[in-house]
């Protein structure tokens, strides 16, 4: 079974850095690409960072320059270095990872987020 667990979240102040850990555990033979959403209440989760094969990335523009995701493959591990931080990156932070092949399913998983709070 495939488990997708996110770490590192937490309370930082204004200019403040945290960095996430995204670890997918399980009988896994690939990971085509993983990301980091962002939710906050009463707002659809939003793409922040998404790493893909030949570690390729995409970013919100609003955390362009402020945020780099990466990620290793060896440990099926991704990361999202914020720096920066402002009040306005305060969510739940979710990690996704994109068609894992496993001995029985090809498909995504979410994990159950972290949150992150960045106080003003």
């Amino acid at each position: 079974q495939v488990q997708v667990v996110e770490s590192g979240g937490g309370l930082v102040q204004d200019g403040g850095s945290l960095r996430l850990s995204c670890v997918v555990s399980g009988s896994i033979f690939s990971i085509a690409a993983m990301g980091w959403y962002r939710q906050t209440p009463g707002n659809e989760r939003e793409l922040v960072a998404r790493i893909a094969r030949r570690d390729r990335t995409d970013y919100a523009d609003s955390v362009k320059g402020r945020f780099t995701i990466s990620r290793d493959n060896a440990k099926n591990t991704a990361y999202l270095q914020m720096n920066r931080l402002k009040p306005e990156d305060t969510a739940v932070y979710f990690c996704l990872a994109e068609r894992v092949a496993t001995p029985d399913s090809f498909k995504d998983y979410w994990g159950q987020g972290t949150q992150v709070t960045v106080s003003s």
